[in-house]
C-alpha cells in the first residue's frame, strides 16, 4: 500500500471525513486491523478564507505549493487536495512536486461517466460554480452537460457553505433550502447532483433527494485507495 498525502483544513470539518473514509475503506477491503497509510498537512482555514475573498489566488497557490512540498518531503506517494474550491490553484501543486496529484474533478467525472450519466448539476461555492476550472474538466474530459443553480440559488448555497458549514453548523433550515434548489435543477432534467463542496455531504444525503448525489470527497478518497493498492483491488465507488 502506498502513502496518500492530504492537504486539509479547508475546512477541517470535511478533512476529518477524508481520514475516516480512507481508513474505513481500507479496513473494509483488507479486513482485520488494516488502516490507510496517509499523511496530512492541515492549513489555517481563516487565512485561506481571507485570501479567497480578497481574490489573492496566487497567495493561496503558494500556500498549497508549500503544503504539497511538505507532503512530498514527508514521504507521500500521491497528493490529494481535500477541498473543491481550492482546486482553482491546483496547478501550483502539480507543477511543483514530482509525485502524482489526483484532481477531485477528474475522479468525479470518471465516476459519473462510468455510470453513463450525461446531464448533472454542480453545487458548491460561487467560485466552484461560476469559474470554469471545475466544469471545463467535466465537460471537456467527460462530455458532461453541467448545470448550476440560478444567481439567487448560487448565492444561497455559497452563503450556507461559508456562514455555516465550514463553521460546523448544519441546520435543517439550510438543508431544506438546498433540497429546494436541487428540486429546481431536477426539473431541468439533471440525472444527478455533484456536491462540489466537501462539507455539503454532511448536510445532504442521498436519502434526502430523489436523484443520485455524488459525494466528491468520498469519491476522491476511494480513488486514492484504489491507486494506493495499485488497482489490484476493485472498490465500488457509488
Amino acid at each position: 500500500m502506498k502513502t496518500i498525502g492530504l492537504i486539509g483544513g479547508m475546512s477541517w470539518e470535511s478533512s476529518k471525513l477524508y481520514y475516516e473514509v480512507l481508513n474505513t475503506k481500507v479496513k473494509e477491503v483488507l479486513g482485520a486491523s488494516h488502516s490507510a497509510k496517509c499523511i496530512m498537512v492541515s492549513v489555517d482555514f481563516a487565512e485561506i478564507e481571507r485570501l479567497t475573498f480578497k481574490g489573492d489566488w496566487n497567495a493561496i497557490g503558494e500556500l498549497m505549493k508549500h503544503a504539497a512540498q511538505q507532503l512530498e518531503r514527508a514521504g507521500a506517494d500521491i497528493i490529494l487536495l481535500c477541498t473543491n474550491t481550492i482546486h482553482l490553484v491546483s496547478h501550483y501543486i502539480s507543477e511543483n512536486v514530482s509525485i502524482p496529484f489526483m484532481h477531485i474533478a477528474t475522479t468525479t467525472g470518471e465516476t459519473i461517466n462510468n455510470l453513463g450519466f450525461k446531464k448533472v448539476a454542480l453545487l458548491g461555492t460561487k467560485f466552484t460554480m461560476e469559474k470554469d476550472f471545475y466544469t471545463k474538466t467535466l465537460m471537456n474530459d467527460f462530455g458532461l452537460e453541467v448545470l448550476v443553480p440560478d444567481t439567487k440559488g448560487r448565492q444561497v448555497v455559497h452563503d450556507i457553505i461559508y456562514n455555516e458549514l465550514v463553521k460546523g453548523q448544519f441546520t435543517n433550515a439550510s438543508k431544506q433550502k438546498i433540497i429546494g434548489i436541487i428540486k429546481k435543477l431536477q426539473n431541468q432534467g439533471v440525472q444527478g447532483i455533484i456536491l462540489g463542496c466537501t462539507e455539503l455531504p454532511i448536510l445532504i444525503s442521498e436519502s434526502d433527494v430523489d436523484i443520485p448525489i455524488f459525494d466528491t470527497g468520498k469519491i476522491h478518497s476511494y480513488k486514492a485507495i484504489e491507486w494506493s493498492m495499485n488497482n489490484e483491488i476493485g472498490i465500488q465507488l457509488c
